[in-house]
């Protein structure tokens, strides 16, 4: 039956040659079909996986991307999380269609992925692999869905992708964002909403890619249709940069902008300095586009700034304290401590915020023009952390890079480096990182000698790492070490200032809807097991879905949720190991394999949550 289907697939695509084809998607399809056969001559009955990159060589392709990778990692993990549970997986590739970052949803989809090669690595141009969202997304430099028999090839089928280009700074093609799901379950319409999401999730990840290059430059957003658009100028009210939609709406070229164009044709200003300050934008015609914010240069050099501006470098601290008694004072501590050294451990509910709280707590330091380095303990694999964090030299251990690495701490010298989820750190590794607070100074894999380093430590966690250090599951000397000066963040619900917080993130992830009074009541009301991060999620997903700009109560995706208002991770956590060992009777190696865990971790975590594994 399934040849059947597959010759019927196979006639279907080769009478597009006959302009006879009858496609139920756009004619981008038939198109892409068509490309596929003519000009790329392939075969739609071909069968076989994708071409695929040995480690070495997904090094090589992914090095010019390191940085950008591991700047949007944060904005791909969130995408990844919000699509978990529909059997999403998440991929970045670059501008050739290679997958270079990967996140599988849970075990019983992420099995088809790894199978099919769906994974970092693999590539899925399509001029190899015919149409398919990836491939042909990038091809035609446009977002596009490929539902099961819209791809070329017969054996993509089972497959759905929704796909987002991805444009740097200059509005060249840097790559794209690509969902793909195996769920028989979702119609076209359920994949439709994904694409929306990875779109939105898309253009946020084009402007911190956009902002973090003109970090020394003013920014001012250009509003328009899909969207806001980011133009960049200098201290002299030169353009030095536009992005790719401000681009179409100003009528902006790379000669305009490298010629040293005067902001003033733009923009209608007489000083436009200050952080958040309103300014009018009109076209190059004179037509206007409405009004912009502009936000202040983040690492701005102190000869550049004029004399008569005072900028407050606790701003961003301020701003996430808001009116909560707690956080203002925490704040208030931390700007008495200064820029002395003291390492800070931030204590919160997962999605309350810490690594965002931990970059304003850099960007208020002496360390603001340095690297903010973080590291996620939690979901980095424990054989990697140690080469991660430390460095190693050339020809440290198989695999490793020609010229070696010089680790996360290194990479931190002169500014911060952030160690999120640090109760997940295994014990050697605490010893190893008490051993560089101690010295300052790093001793890569295979080094002949040290490294010194000078940096600010900030930890975070949700565990009780006081109570892990009583009971042997965390080093005490590395606990007090890190408690220079703890703060707490507070879960959302415990806020004093909640429904501002509401109102804000709107603003933010909805900018151009409002809130209905039911839709309102119940978000003041939900109480947010999953803190900001959730709301954020929401408000990202509502804003899409709304109809005429306005949010309703059936564009909250907010589950009921009748337990402990405080979620429990580490029962949950336990619950789920003990399943597992009860499932393998007992046997840790199986287990171990079963939940994609090295066995160290696994007997670590049996030791930290106190199973038995005869259970």
């Amino acid at each position: 039956m399934a040849s059947l289907s597959a010759s019927n697939h196979v006639a279907r695509v080769l009478s597009v040659a006959n302009h006879v084809a009858d496609v139920d998607a756009s004619s981008r399809i038939e198109s892409s079909w068509r490309r596929c056969l003519i000009s790329h001559k392939l075969d739609p009955a071909r069968q076989g996986p994708p071409q695929t990159l040995t480690e070495a060589e997904i090094r090589h392709v992914a090095e010019p991307m390191e940085e950008t990778i591991r700047l949007l990692t944060p904005e791909l993990d969130d995408l990844a999380r919000v699509l978990r549970d529909a059997g999403y997986c998440v991929n970045l590739a670059d501008a050739n269609a290679t997958m270079l970052f990967s996140r599988l949803p849970g075990e019983a989809d992420a099995r088809m992925f790894m199978d099919w090669k769906i994974y970092t690595g693999s590539n899925f141009a399509e001029t190899f692999e015919g149409t398919n969202g990836l491939g042909t997304a990038l091809a035609e430099q446009k977002p596009i869905l490929v539902h099961r028999d819209e791809h070329f090839r017969a054996q993509w089928h089972m497959f759905s992708c929704a796909v987002a280009p991805l444009f740097d700074q200059a509005g060249r093609l840097a790559g794209a964002v690509n969902i793909t799901s195996c769920r028989e379950d979702l119609e076209r319409a359920a994949h439709q909403l994904a694409l929306a999401v990875t779109m939105e999730a898309t253009r946020r990840m084009e402007g911190a890619i956009f902002r973090d290059h003109f970090r020394n430059a003013w920014i001012a957003t250009v509003p328009g249709d899909g969207g806001s658009g980011l133009l960049a100028y200098d201290d002299d009210r030169r353009i030095v940069g536009a992005c790719r939609s401000a681009r179409a709406l100003l009528g902006l070229t790379d000669g305009l902008i490298a010629s040293g164009i005067d902001l003033s044709r733009y923009i209608k200003l007489d000083h436009a300095r200050h952080s958040d300050e309103l300014v009018e934008l009109r076209r190059a015609d004179g037509r206007p586009l409405g009004q912009s914010h502009v936000s202040s240069p983040l690492r701005a050099k102190p000869s550049a700034l004029r004399h008569d501006v005072q900028i407050d470098r606790f701003d961003a601290l301020h701003r996430l304290a808001g009116r909560d008694p707690g956080l203002v004072k925490s704040v208030k501590r931390l700007k008495s401590i200064g820029d002395h050294n003291l390492p800070v451990l931030l204590h919160g509910e997962t999605g309350v915020g810490k690594d965002v709280f931990a970059r304003a707590i850099h960007a208020a330091s002496n360390r603001a023009r340095d690297n903010y380095v973080a590291l996620n303990c939690a979901a980095m694999p424990e054989s990697l952390i140690d080469a991660e964090l430390f460095g190693y030299e050339a020809g440290a251990f198989t695999g490793a890079r020609r010229d070696g690495s010089k680790g996360l701490i290194v990479q931190a010298d002169g500014g911060t480096l952030f160690l999120d989820e640090i109760g997940d750190m295994p014990i050697a590794l605490q010893t190893r990182l008490l051993r560089v607070l101690e010295n300052r100074e790093v001793w890569p894999l295979g080094a002949l000698k040290p490294v010194a380093v000078d940096i600010r430590l900030i930890s975070a966690t949700h565990r009780d790492l006081g109570r892990m250090a009583e009971e042997g599951a965390f080093r005490a000397d590395l606990y007090f070490r890190l408690r220079g000066m703890e703060v707490r963040l507070p879960a959302l619900r415990e806020r004093a200032d909640r429904d501002d917080i509401i109102r804000q993130i709107a603003r933010e992830e909805a900018p151009n809807c409002c809130l209905s009074g039911e839709a309102w009541a119940r978000l003041a009301a939900y109480p947010y097991p999953g803190n900001m991060r959730q709301l954020r999620h929401v408000l990202r997903l509502a804003g899409c879905t709304a109809e005429d700009g306005v949010i309703t109560d059936a564009d909250l995706d907010l589950p009921p949720f009748g337990g402990r208002v405080e979620p429990d991770l580490e029962a949950a956590e336990r619950a789920t190991i003990i399943a597992v060992l009860r499932k393998h009777g007992g046997r840790v190696t199986e287990a171990a394999r079963t939940l994609k865990l090295s066995r160290a971790t696994l007997y670590r975590k049996i030791k930290q949550l106190k199973i038995e594994t005869a259970q």
